[in-house]
C-alpha cells in the first residue's frame, strides 16, 4: 500500500511526466555515459593506431626509405620513363639533319646532339637513365635540382654539362626520401662502374673514388679537372644534410646511340674507349645560362642541425 502511495505521489508532484519518464531519464544518463564511454573508447584506439603507423614509416624510414614519398616518386618515375622513350625515339629535326651531315666524327655527333638535349630541356623534364649496378639502382635521371625536380628523380647540376660535352656532369639525389635514388651510393668503391644512358649516347663511368665534403664546397662537385667525369652527390651522414658526400667517376667508355650512331655514308659509329683523360675539343658547343647559385637544394641548409629530408 506505501509502494502505491508512493508512486501515486510521484505523479502527482510532477504532473507534466509522461508515464514511464522517470524510469526513462535513468535509461537516458546510463545511454549517454555508455555512448561517452564508446567513443572515449573508439578514440583512444584510434590514437594508438596512429601512434603505431607514425612509428611504423619511422622505422621503415630508418632501415630502408620514407615509405610515402616513396610511392609519390615511384608515380613519377613510371610517368617520367614513358616521356623519356618519346624523346628516345623522336626523330632529329631538319636543321639537325643538316647539321649532322657534316659531322663524320662520332665524338662531335655525340657532342652536338648533347647540347641540342642541354638547351632544350626543362626542369623536372627526362633527360635520361643512371644505371649503378653495384648499388641495383635504375632511375630516369631528371634536368635540375630544385625541391620538386629531386621529388621525381635525380637530377643533373644545371651548372654542370651534360654527358657527351667535354667537362663535368654531376647529379644530386636523395637518400632517405623520394625513392632514396643515392642512398647506398657510399658503398661504391674505385673500379665501379656507373653507367648514364643519354637518347645519344650510354656513358659508363669508373669510380675513383668519393670524399665527404662541406656545404660551401661548391667547386668539389663542379669544377672542371681536364677530363670527362661524373659526379654524384648527397647529404651525409644519412638523416642529417650536415655534409655532403661526392662520389668521383671518369668516362672510360662511350657508346653512340640514336642519331648519334648513324654517320654520314651509312657507316655506323664505333664504341668510344677512353684509357684516361683526353683533350679538350678546341671548341665545346655553347652551354644553356647557368645560374650562379651554389648547391641544388638537396645538398643546402640553413640550419646543419636541422633533419631535412635528404
Amino acid at each position: 500500500m506505501a509502494r502505491s502511495r508512493l508512486c501515486h505521489d510521484r505523479d502527482v508532484l510532477d504532473p507534466m511526466l509522461p508515464s514511464g519518464a522517470a524510469g526513462g531519464g535513468v535509461a537516458g544518463a546510463r545511454d549517454g555515459r555508455a555512448w561517452g564511454w564508446r567513443s572515449g573508447r573508439a578514440l583512444a584506439v584510434l590514437l594508438i593506431v596512429a601512434g603505431a603507423l607514425v612509428l611504423l614509416d619511422a622505422a621503415v624510414t630508418l632501415v630502408w626509405q620514407e615509405p610515402l614519398s616513396a610511392l609519390y616518386a615511384l608515380l613519377r618515375q613510371d610517368r617520367l620513363s614513358g616521356e623519356l622513350r618519346r624523346v628516345e625515339g623522336a626523330a632529329p629535326s631538319s636543321a639537325e639533319r643538316r647539321r649532322l651531315a657534316s659531322l663524320s666524327d662520332e665524338r662531335q655527333r655525340i657532342a652536338y646532339l648533347a647540347g641540342e638535349l642541354e638547351n632544350s630541356a626543362r626542369d623536372g623534364s627526362p633527360v635520361g637513365r643512371i644505371v649503378i649496378p653495384k648499388i641495383g639502382a635504375s632511375y630516369v635521371v631528371v634536368d635540375g635540382t630544385d625541391t620538386s625536380d629531386l621529388e621525381s628523380g635525380p637530377g643533373v647540376y644545371r651548372e654542370t654539362r651534360f654527358p657527351g660535352i667535354p667537362g663535368t656532369t654531376a647529379i644530386a639525389g636523395h637518400r632517405t626520401t623520394y625513392l632514396a635514388p643515392f642512398r647506398d651510393i657510399n658503398l661504391l668503391s674505385p673500379g665501379n662502374h656507373v653507367v648514364l644512358e643519354m637518347p645519344y649516347g650510354r656513358f659508363t663511368y669508373t669510380v675513383s673514388g668519393q670524399r665527404v665534403v662541406s656545404p660551401a664546397d661548391v667547386a668539389a662537385a663542379e669544377s672542371e679537372v681536364g677530363y670527362s667525369r661524373l659526379v654524384l652527390s648527397a647529404c651525409t651522414p644519412l638523416f642529417s644534410a650536415e655534409k655532403r658526400l661526392l662520389v668521383f667517376a671518369r668516362l672510360t667508355r662511350t657508346v653512340p646511340a640514336g642519331a648519334a650512331r648513324r654517320l654520314p655514308g651509312g657507316a655506323v659509329a664505333q664504341p668510344i674507349e677512353l684509357a684516361g683523360p683526353r683533350p679538350r675539343p678546341a671548341r665545346a658547343p655553347a652551354g644553356r645560362p647557368r645560374p650562379g647559385r651554389g648547391l641544388p637544394a638537396v645538398l643546402e641548409s640553413l640550419d646543419p642541425h636541422l633533419l631535412a629530408p635528404v
